[in-house]
């Protein structure tokens, strides 16, 4: 039976390239990863697969398998296994667990992202600790570094977004954001718990949608949207918040992550398994959508995401494009393929639409 310990930043200086990371940002990472064991003959990853994981081999030895030839063996604690395991996708080769084994095993694309920041960012992790007054500075940074939205921000992003955030302590019941204002920030929870809650017309107290926490991250919709805030974010406890200004979050977030398709190309996706997804009014969905679209109005789309398959790709509709590329981005941020319709509905022809009502 799989077991799981913690990792330590001694363990992470055993191997390659981890060793040559700061100390920060050694012992950031050594917090988000996990060392796990598994049985005598088992394999770690097969041939050809594509996963995209990175392992070193922390105790006992593996066979590498090409076929059904042994091409080697790995032993733990030799300079060979100092080296990540078959690197590379899709993997040459397969490794089979000898005895009982133990090994640590890293998102790739999270491990290239650290390496890149570690490497790049010369605004350390530590200065924007003491910064925060100790207030688990590292965890929130390394959390959205972990978020898939991170890499496909460019090295230099990612050190200015740090940069240019600007530290904000809150209060118990402090309003960060208020319904209907004005959107001016984007923000990271770095300490502390938010609630986010939508006043209706039958429903003045607000309707509860999410609890936040830290690395989570809020207020992006109306930046993206140009539109007035669609809900209210209030603190639950005392906490610390980072925020980056509107200009800069539109330069250098917005713009990278969001991926945009033509009707053409939309269609491509649906074909390769993607679904169609309305972020309009469900008035406006009953009156004209796409086929087979699901309709999740924009506003309850983070109280909805456990409703949508990671493992589908999405093509997010509204109108214009202005409040499906809001909707994209929550998606993408939190680990979904998400496709933002260029040009919006008015683009699709008219045999891929339904009309259900005059």
């Amino acid at each position: 039976m799989s077991q799981v310990r913690p990792a330590d930043v001694a363990l992470l200086r055993r191997f390659t390239p981890l060793d040559g990371m700061k100390k920060d940002n050694q012992a950031a990472l050594a917090r988000k990863v996990s060392v796990r064991s598994m049985e005598p003959g088992r394999l770690l990853f097969k041939e050809g697969e594509t996963d995209k994981r990175t392992i070193w081999l922390v105790s006992g030895s593996v066979e590498l398998r090409e076929d059904d030839r042994i091409i080697g063996v790995i032993q733990a604690g030799t300079p060979e296994a100092r080296n990540p395991l078959a690197p590379g996708t899709p993997r040459k080769f397969s490794a089979r667990a000898q005895g009982e084994v133990e090994y640590l095993s890293i998102d790739s694309e999270l491990l290239d992202v650290m390496i890149t920041w570690d490497q790049t960012g010369t605004y350390e992790v530590g200065e924007l600790q003491q910064q925060l007054q100790g207030a688990e500075g590292d965890d929130w940074m390394t959390t959205l570094l972990q978020s898939r939205a991170m890499h496909r921000i460019p090295p230099a992003n990612i050190q200015a977004i740090f940069m240019r955030m600007q530290r904000m302590p809150c209060r118990a019941g402090d309003v960060v954001i208020q319904q209907g204002a004005e959107g001016d920030y984007f923000y990271a929870i770095v300490s502390g718990r938010c609630v986010v809650t939508r006043e209706t017309p039958l429903n003045k107290d607000g309707i509860r949608l999410a609890e936040l926490g830290v690395g989570d991250t809020f207020g992006e919709e109306a930046l993206i949207s140009e539109s007035k805030r669609n809900a209210t974010v209030t603190m639950l406890t005392d906490g610390v918040l980072m925020r980056l200004n509107k200009q800069d979050f539109r330069e250098l977030m917005n713009e990278p992550i969001l991926q945009w398709v033509t009707s053409e190309q939309a269609q491509e996706l649906v074909k390769r398994g993607g679904r169609w997804l309305d972020v309009r009014l469900p008035s406006e969905f009953q009156n004209l959508a796409i086929e087979d679209a699901t309709n999740i109005p924009l506003y309850f789309i983070r109280l909805k995401l456990s409703t949508l398959d990671k493992e589908r790709p999405y093509i997010v509709y509204c109108d214009t494009g202005r409040r499906s590329s809001a909707a994209a981005f929550i998606l993408v941020e939190r680990g979904y393929d998400a496709y933002v319709l260029k040009g919006g509905l008015s683009t699709m022809d008219t045999g891929l639409r339904r009309a259900l009502s005059l």
